[in-house]
């Protein structure tokens, strides 16, 4: 278990100081942050189908990033390891090469049903393992977690939401998924990956900017 001046830098021992509320930060920490997972993390990452990856760069440039896939789609691999696959994007690559070239990232998972949430900050890596690669088909690579600290957040602020279907878009046992609207705009198609060349035709056509704009506002997209 971390101790207050391991886990706190001192910017944010200032402002506690300035707040007054240096004696509850101390409280805080030991009673919730831990360096790595219990019992109820486990089973609270077990249930969630998505997070929030937060990751920098090398010049301390900061990126957040929704991932959503199935049920479990994080693997809790021992207490101090996590893993979760990276599928399909914009080509951006922008959390993985964050990864590739920092390690240090946030995972907030979120319950907007309960409420509740936990938060898991790591030190990562990417892996290119075909075996564990064929742990989530439609993998195009697999993050390596080291878990630094987890603990969990007060929920008082999370607004509560119903839930209300799955993301069609996450791969199935195959690994196969639908083609995205996005790949359809005509002026994208010399610029896709060499895999999806042509497909668009096979996918009812091309579409224009503006009507993909129109699927993304109607939530067809």
């Amino acid at each position: 278990m971390p101790t207050p001046d391991q886990f706190y830098t001192d910017a944010q021992r200032t402002l506690q100081k300035e707040g007054k509320h240096e004696k509850l930060a101390e409280v805080v920490v030991h009673a919730i942050v831990r360096d790595e997972l219990e019992e109820i993390h486990t089973d609270y990452i077990n249930s969630r189908d998505y997070f929030f990856l937060s990751t920098v760069n090398a010049q301390g440039e900061p990126t957040v990033s929704y991932k959503g896939g199935d049920v479990g789609f994080v693997k809790v691999m021992s207490p101090t390891r996590l893993l979760f696959p990276n599928y399909d994007g914009n080509g951006m690559w922008l959390s993985m090469g964050n990864i590739d070239e920092a390690a240090k990232i946030g995972m907030l998972f979120m319950d907007m049903v309960t409420p509740w949430r936990i938060r898991v900050q790591g030190t990562a890596k990417l892996s290119r393992d075909p075996e564990l690669l064929a742990q989530f088909p439609g993998s195009n690579l697999v993050v390596d977690v080291h878990v630094d600290v987890v603990f969990q957040n007060c929920a008082r602020y999370i607004h509560k939401h119903t839930r209300v279907e799955n993301s069609p878009y996450v791969p199935d046992a195959e690994g196969k998924q639908p083609f995205p609207a996005w790949k359809r705009i005509e002026p994208l198609q010399p610029f896709l990956h060499p895999d999806d060349q042509g497909r668009a035709d096979a996918e009812g056509g091309t579409i224009s900017e503006e009507e993909y704009l129109e699927k993304v506002t109607q939530g067809t997209s």
